[in-house]
């Protein structure tokens, strides 16, 4: 078979092109790790010592300078903690303020109702900042528990190696990525500030509510009190730890079925209603007074909830 130049040229257009795209995507992904690694260290160049350093990450994650949650709700503190999203309370109130009467004002506008508007701004204003933080707290506690067995084999081959303890926890805080590259880290910045092994990984559990780390910190809580090798206690922490993450993969395998139909279930209603009045508004705009109409509806949407907390309830397997 033969080519001609121009199908030649064409070909090895074809793969410059190839290879100038993953080169790219090669480096955006090794500067986006880097910029992920670095971004306690980032907070460490501003700051002059360990104490600044340590106060600086606790008020970044809503934490007193002693390292305790605010006055706050208890499950607001804990939320707001869990997520790991840098605590500005000013920005959060603008944005929130902003969302709630955008929403307020798309509401009476797009419903032609004022008295939609007030709980419209409410939900959003209120709800979404909530929602958010409950988002960022799952997809943190997911990345905890899929990073925490690496970080347990770092320290373990550092504690072989004939490092310190704290040393061996500074290492994890420097080499891996966020989450557990920062809660480490703030752990090796709070031993090297004064406190010790065990209130330090406590404090990391409490920041972290994790039952992973909640182990983790229990193992090395029994090796303070009652002595015994901590690296054979980590590598069976970890070992511990990967096949409690094979059995959530597992469970969440054979609930996939439930969740997705719980999904379809819950969308039909809406997508069906959504399209009937967008496509033909006065199908149910003529009847949409009508009491009895409005009991309906009333009733099917409280059915309906019922429903979903019944299929949660179902498909929520915890172990």
């Amino acid at each position: 078979m033969k080519f001609d130049a121009r199908s030649v040229f064409l070909i090895l257009m074809f793969a410059a092109v190839v290879v100038a795209a993953q080169a790219l995507i090669g480096l955006f992904t090794v500067a986006t790790q880097k910029r992920k690694v670095n971004q306690r260290l980032k907070v460490a160049e501003r700051t002059d010592g360990v104490s600044a350093l340590v106060i600086e990450l606790r008020k970044q994650r809503g934490l007193n300078a002693d390292g305790e949650k605010g006055r706050r709700l208890r499950w607001l503190s804990d939320l707001i903690v869990a997520s790991g999203v840098k605590y500005e309370p000013r920005k959060w109130l603008m944005a929130a303020a902003t969302a709630g009467v955008c929403a307020g004002v798309l509401a009476a506008v797009l419903l032609k109702n004022l008295m939609l508007a007030p709980p419209a701004a409410l939900a959003v204003g209120l709800g979404g900042p909530l929602v958010f933080l409950k988002i960022k707290a799952g997809a943190r506690a997911k990345a905890l528990g899929f990073q925490l067995p690496q970080a347990l084999d770092i320290i373990v081959r550092s504690l072989e190696a004939g490092h310190p303890v704290p040393t061996a926890i500074a290492l994890v805080g420097r080499e891996m990525v966020d989450p557990v590259g920062t809660e480490f880290g703030m752990a090796g910045d709070e031993i090297a500030y004064g406190a010790t092994l065990e209130q330090a990984i406590e404090r990391m559990s409490e920041r972290c509510q994790h039952p992973d780390v909640d182990l983790f910190a229990a193992t090395v809580r029994l090796q303070e009190r009652a002595g015994g090798k901590l690296t054979g206690l980590l590598k069976l922490n970890a070992n511990t730890v990967r096949e409690r993450h094979k059995m959530r993969l597992k469970i969440k395998a054979a609930s996939s079925e439930g969740r997705a139909s719980a999904m379809i279930l819950t969308a039909a209603p809406i997508v069906t209603i959504s399209i009937v009045c967008i496509s033909s508004p006065h199908f149910y705009g003529d009847v949409i007074n009508d009491p009895i109409i409005k009991i309906g509806l009333t009733g099917f949407g409280i059915w309906m909830f019922i429903g979903n907390l019944v299929m949660r309830r179902m498909i929520d397997m915890r172990i």
